[in-house]
């Protein structure tokens, strides 16, 4: 495996992308969202005690009782938001723990993997070799990625009317939106940056049409 060229350091923010192999549609329905939704949020902790598929088959207080003992450690990783599209995700995260994010995309992949070929049996790898990063060098390159991420289904076309990107349920754009956020979601470095949500709801939709057209020319750049 080569080596990464994107050293992961503590405190530090990243852009963490990966697509599907062959860009085959894997996030394809409601269900198949909210379960990478809730791999997100459970593996976030280190050394979770069941998988998965074993916690969701246990009743709600046996659950809680899980999520309380791992809410008592430090997590691998902060989201600070995330997007899924039918064949890629998209991922800010902050680095919080040593190899957190490389240990919490591992987890996260192998979980969801695990789960799509068990219910399409199917067999074999899911995503595109090693994960995508980029590192975060600044607050305003965080702030226009995060724009970038919430954007993604409207500029990539997934959704066709801007306004149903306020409503998309497979990212995290309308959790900023409401007065009690994802409880995994953590914001608070982009809008503590705004007056109000109404502030950065602007700030992400009047860019909407430009990201678009930026999108349709890299494109046809690259046919």
């Amino acid at each position: 495996m080569p080596r990464r060229k994107t050293i992961f350091a503590i405190g530090e923010y990243y852009h963490i992308f990966n697509r599907s192999l062959y860009k085959r549609p894997i996030f394809v329905n409601n269900p198949d969202c909210k379960r990478a939704i809730t791999a997100l949020s459970y593996y976030r902790y280190p050394n979770p005690p069941h998988r998965l598929s074993y916690y969701l088959s246990f009743g709600v207080d046996k659950r809680e009782d899980i999520l309380t003992k791992l809410a008592k450690k430090d997590k691998l990783v902060e989201i600070i938001s995330y997007c899924f599209m039918p064949n890629h995700y998209h991922l800010l995260l902050k680095q919080n723990l040593e190899n957190g994010i490389s240990n919490f995309i591992r987890l996260f992949q192998n979980s969801y993997t695990r789960y799509f070929n068990t219910k399409y049996r199917s067999a074999g790898y899911l995503f595109e070799g090693q994960f995508k990063s980029k590192y975060v060098e600044d607050e305003n390159y965080l702030l226009h990625l995060n724009r970038y991420i919430h954007l993604n289904p409207y500029s990539s076309h997934v959704i066709k009317d801007l306004n149903e990107i306020i409503t998309y349920p497979y990212s995290s754009f309308s959790a900023y939106l409401k007065e009690s956020i994802d409880s995994f979601v953590s914001p608070e470095i982009i809008t503590s940056q705004f007056k109000n949500k109404v502030e950065y709801r602007n700030f992400v939709l009047d860019y909407a049409d430009h990201q678009k057209e930026l999108q349709r020319i890299k494109h046809l750049v690259l046919e």
